[in-house]
């Protein structure tokens, strides 16, 4: 097996484990009627793509720290799948401008997020 599969495989567990306590957190700590802590690692990140992928154009990073961080990490930590199945939950609940209005601020702070982190890595001292 390759190192860069295996720096996938620990990334991902890592970033699974990081989207569990990060989405319990921010649903003990506001109103459920919202998926907000969804919201919150999808975000959270996207920002940090971004900055892998702004500090990965600037310098050589090797195939297994991509791995590892943005494919493995960054993969596990945000949730394409759960996003989905909420916008459909909230939908199918009767609220379907909620949901539009969900999926739309999660594509929105999603790519500012990408945005932010990138031009955040390239203002690094590299």
């Amino acid at each position: 097996m390759s190192w860069e599969l295996w720096s996938v495989g620990l990334g991902g567990a890592a970033g699974a484990a990081l989207r569990y306590l990060v989405d319990g957190a921010v649903r003990r700590m506001v109103s459920d009627r919202l998926p907000w802590g969804t919201l919150t690692v999808n975000t959270a990140g996207t920002l940090l793509l971004g900055l892998v992928f702004g500090i990965t154009s600037a310098t050589a990073v090797p195939p297994q720290v991509w791995a590892l961080v943005a494919v493995g990490l960054c993969g596990a930590l945000t949730t394409y799948s759960t996003f989905s199945h909420e916008v459909l939950a909230l939908a199918r609940n009767g609220r379907p401008l909620t949901a539009a209005a969900y999926a739309a601020a999660t594509e929105c702070c999603a790519l500012a997020a990408l945005a932010a982190g990138t031009l955040l890595a390239r203002a690094l001292p590299l």
